[in-house]
């Protein structure tokens, strides 16, 4: 059954006006009435409803769904500036592992440069993305994107979170491999978690200093090397397994 994403407050009658929700809905997947769907509110809890009136975009909410398949934590996921098209790929793939947020900052050693303008136009496109990736995974939000254009107003934020892992090539390379793991026994169900991956180039000294003066451990990612757009799918779905299938 499709799902889609409803701005504002859940009522019993919804006028769809989104034009690329009405495209989906109505082109592509051809609805009509009677037809059912999950809608996602800003309340973020599912609703099932059936299409009243293609012709008018008219839908009707049948009943609350308990559906929720959000982590028991919040999980934002942060990136320092990568190259190409490895944001996109990290947006798709974070938002069906279950982030509530994906950010991304001018690392140290980012080797791309984007202005407010190209930040912009980035930030819509992977907002895009997040939209079309919670609806295939059935979640219960979209993710936020936040593109920042200095790292100072970054590192402002650190201290919203209740705790800050910083994937460190330089632990895995030195053999650790379980800090990580013993950390997370330590983290608690509602805890805002920041999880922190350098760019193509890894993260500096510089970087490092800052985040350990804000609280940040430092963890490998196990034996292996992984690509800035990997890394954090291996630590989503490490997270995955210790608060919901380990239970």
């Amino acid at each position: 059954m499709q799902q889609y994403f409803v701005k504002g407050k859940a009522s019993q009658e919804i006028e769809v006006t989104d034009k690329d929700t009405l495209k989906h809905m109505f082109q592509v997947m051809r609805l009509t009435e009677g037809d059912q769907l999950v809608l996602v509110f800003e309340d973020k809890k599912k609703r099932l409803a059936k299409v009243k009136d293609s012709q008018k975009h008219l839908l009707e909410v049948l009943e609350d769904l308990s559906e929720d398949v959000e982590l028991p934590l919040e999980v934002t996921i942060v990136s320092g500036f990568p190259k190409g098209d490895k944001l996109d790929v990290i947006t798709q793939k974070v938002t069906e592992l279950g982030a509530c947020a994906l950010w991304a900052y001018p690392a140290d050693w980012s080797v791309v440069k984007w202005d407010g303008k190209k930040l912009a136009k980035k930030a819509d496109k992977l907002a895009k993305i997040a939209l079309g990736a919670a609806e295939q995974s059935k979640r219960n939000l979209i993710p936020e994107i936040r593109l920042f254009e200095k790292k100072t107003d970054f590192l402002a934020r650190l201290s919203e979170f209740d705790a800050i892992f910083v994937a460190y090539e330089e632990s895995a390379k030195s053999g650790e491999q379980a800090a990580l793991a013993q950390a997370l026994t330590k983290v608690k169900k509602g805890m805002k978690i920041l999880f922190v991956f350098g760019p193509e180039g890894g993260i500096s000294p510089q970087e490092i200093e800052s985040y350990e003066k804000a609280g940040a451990l430092k963890v490998g990612l196990g034996p292996r090397i992984m690509r800035t757009e990997t890394a954090p799918l291996y630590a989503l779905s490490a997270i995955s397994y210790v608060f919901e299938l380990n239970r």
